[in-house]
């Protein structure tokens, strides 16, 4: 893409937890001239907003509708435990499931993670959103099972956390809308994220497939050279093929010798 071809911006949405900066960076240095425009939505929000046009791409939790969106995961994140700092989980390096069956633990309604059963024992009210959660944490309510990007965005010096392996895994993936043809600022991005170098080639980009047709008229010269047709460079003698008794390029005698003697 170049000159008048390249949009004047691009809108990337982006979900709590989700850290954007190094590949807004490398876009910037790419695309100096295609301002990138960051769009904050929640993990709810953000599927929706991409559906509608509110965003060209976003970085989203799994799963989204296929239906309507495509999606590139990227990584998956461990899940930890969000604990006081004098909590006696503290003292080990990870906490089983098991080890939380007598604990309260808080489940927000913007809850990211698909329990098939919920841990521990359940409070009286479900907190409405992550962050009220901690705040719940911090007073000695509960503890609260999270991504870890969240327990790291909604740190306090009072709080710590410890990783849960048998919890389940929250996925970050690239979502843009569905299209037949993906757009070329998106697949720009989908470079960037993917690690690509400047020069790499972005899947329809530099060399795009030979036409069908174009195949075609190639198979037709081919048989026509094979008939004698035609003349110079094009015309390769019909031995190519495999002769008896030696190689294509052997003396005229060696190649009337029958096969086996």
């Amino acid at each position: 893409m170049t000159g008048s071809d390249i949009p004047s911006s691009f809108r990337l949405a982006y979900v709590p937890g989700v850290t954007p900066t190094k590949w807004v960076r490398v876009w910037h240095e790419r695309l100096p001239h295609t301002s990138l425009e960051l769009v904050q939505a929640t993990a709810a929000e953000a599927p929706g907003l991409l559906a509608g046009g509110g965003a060209d791409a976003g970085l989203v939790r799994l799963p989204v509708d296929r239906d309507v969106l495509s999606a590139i995961p990227l990584y998956t994140e461990t899940t930890v435990v969000v604990i006081p700092k004098d909590h006696v989980a503290t003292t080990a390096e990870e906490v089983s499931l098991a080890e939380l069956s007598d604990e309260i633990v808080l489940h927000p309604l913007d809850d990211l993670l698909d329990w098939e059963t919920l841990p521990g024992r359940p409070a009286v009210e479900r907190p409405a959103t992550t962050a009220d959660a901690i705040e719940l944490v911090a007073a000695g309510v509960g503890v609260l099972l999270v991504p870890q990007s969240l327990a790291r965005l909604h740190h306090r010096k009072d709080l710590t956390y410890r990783p849960v392996p048998e919890a389940p895994e929250s996925r970050v993936a690239l979502s843009w809308p569905e299209a037949e043809v993906t757009p070329d600022l998106v697949e720009e991005f989908i470079g960037i994220v993917r690690g690509r170098t400047v020069n790499s080639t972005r899947g329809r980009a530099a060399t795009p497939p030979r036409p069908a047709k174009d195949k075609a008229k190639d198979k037709a010269k081919a048989k026509q050279g094979g008939a004698g047709g035609g003349s110079g460079a094009r015309q390769k003698p019909a031995g190519r093929k495999p002769q008896a008794g030696g190689r294509a390029g052997g003396q005229s005698g060696k190649r009337g010798k029958p096969r086996g003697r």
